[in-house]
C-alpha cells in the first residue's frame, strides 16, 4: 500500500521504518528538515511542503497523522479536511482525546473523508518492530485496510474496537493502567532502596521478570534503567504527564466510578512537578505554630 505520513517524531519515524520494512510505499512530511532526511534514508519519499504532500492523487489515499495531541493535531485535521478528497482515509495514530476524535470523525464525514482513530502502544520499539494498535471508526474502512495493521503490529496486537472514538478511548484507559503499574513499580523499588537490606536492584528486577507474577515489559525496562543508572543519579525525580491519565480520571468522575490507584498515580505525578513545595512549607510552619516543632531549613 501507499501510506502518507505527517509527523516524523519519535513514533512517526519508527512507524516509517516499520512500513518500509513491510514493503509499503511511504510518502511523508515533517517541518523538521533533519527528520525528513532521516525518513529518506529509511527508504521513504519526503516532501518539502504540505502542498506537495497533498498534491492530487489519482486514487484513494491513506493518510496517517503522528502528531502531538491538541492544537497541532486539530489544525492538521482542518488542513486535511480542506486538502483531501472524498473517499480518502485519514488515520490519527497519536494520543488524541477520544471526544476530539468523535468530533473529527463527524467533521471529516461532511466531506466523505473516512476517519480512523488509532491508539498506538509499544513505544518507539513497537512502532519500529511491531506495535499494539486499537482502532475506532467505520468497520468497512478498517476491513479495507486491515492488512496494514497486520503488518505494523505484533501477532494478535491489533483490535477493531468499534465506532469512532473507541480506539482512543481504549488507549486512554490503557495509559491510565500504565500510570498505576509504573507507580507501583516505583514505590516498590523505593522501599527496597531504603530498606535495611543491601539489594542489587538491577538483579531484583531481573528475578522479578523471570517467573514471577509481576513479570512484564515494564519490569524489563526497570532492569534496563537500573543497569544504565543504578543510583538514578542526575535525575530530578519530576514525572511529567502527557494528559491521558488526566482524561482517564475525568472520565471516571463523569461516570461516577472508582479508580483510586490510577487517580493517586496521577496526583503523585503532579506533586513531583512542584519544586517550590509551598504547601509543605505551610504545613511545617503550622507544626511550629501549635507545637513548637522545628522548621527544617534548606
Amino acid at each position: 500500500m501507499k501510506i502518507k505520513i505527517i509527523g516524523l517524531g519519535k513514533m512517526g519515524l519508527n512507524l516509517v521504518s516499520n512500513l518500509v520494512a513491510n514493503k509499503h510505499e511511504v510518502v511523508c512530511f515533517d517541518i523538521n528538515d533533519s527528520q525528513r532526511e532521516a525518513a529518506k534514508k529509511l527508504g521513504a519519499t519526503p516532501t518539502d511542503t504540505l502542498d506537495e504532500f497533498f498534491a492530487l492523487d489519482t486514487e484513494q489515499t491513506i493518510n496517517w497523522l503522528m502528531l502531538p495531541s491538541g492544537k497541532i493535531t486539530e489544525d492538521m485535521i482542518k488542513t486535511c479536511h480542506e486538502k483531501l478528497n472524498a473517499g480518502d482515509i485519514l488515520i490519527d495514530g497519536g494520543n488524541s482525546k477520544f471526544a476530539d476524535s468523535v468530533h473529527h470523525y463527524h467533521f471529516l464525514k461532511e466531506k466523505d473523508i473516512h476517519f480512523l482513530d488509532v491508539g498506538t502502544s509499544g513505544g518507539m520499539s513497537g512502532a519500529r518492530d511491531g506495535a499494539c494498535m486499537m482502532v475506532g471508526g467505520e468497520q468497512a474502512i478498517f476491513n479495507q485496510i486491515e492488512e496494514l495493521f497486520e503488518d505494523l503490529c505484533v501477532e494478535k496486537g491489533y483490535l477493531y474496537c468499534g465506532e469512532a472514538g473507541s480506539g482512543h478511548y481504549l488507549k486512554m484507559v490503557h495509559n491510565g493502567i500504565e500510570y498505576g503499574m509504573m507507580q507501583a513499580i516505583g514505590e516498590g523499588f523505593n522501599l527496597l532502596h531504603h530498606s535495611r537490606f543491601d539489594y542489587d536492584l538491577e538483579q531484583v528486577a531481573r528475578v522479578f521478570n523471570n517467573g514471577s507474577v509481576v513479570r512484564s515489559w515494564l519490569m524489563e525496562l526497570t532492569e534496563k534503567a537500573l543497569k544504565e543508572n543504578p543510583t538514578m543519579s542526575g535525575i530530578s525525580g519530576q514525572v511529567p504527564s502527557s494528559g491521558e491519565g488526566k482524561w482517564t480520571v475525568e472520565e471516571m468522575l463523569e461516570m461516577q466510578q472508582s479508580a483510586p490507584v490510577i487517580t493517586q498515580s496521577l496526583l503523585t505525578r503532579y506533586a513531583s512537578m512542584d519544586t517550590e513545595k509551598y504547601g509543605e512549607k505551610v504545613i511545617a510552619s503550622l507544626r511550629n505554630q501549635f507545637g513548637g516543632h522545628e522548621i527544617p531549613k534548606k
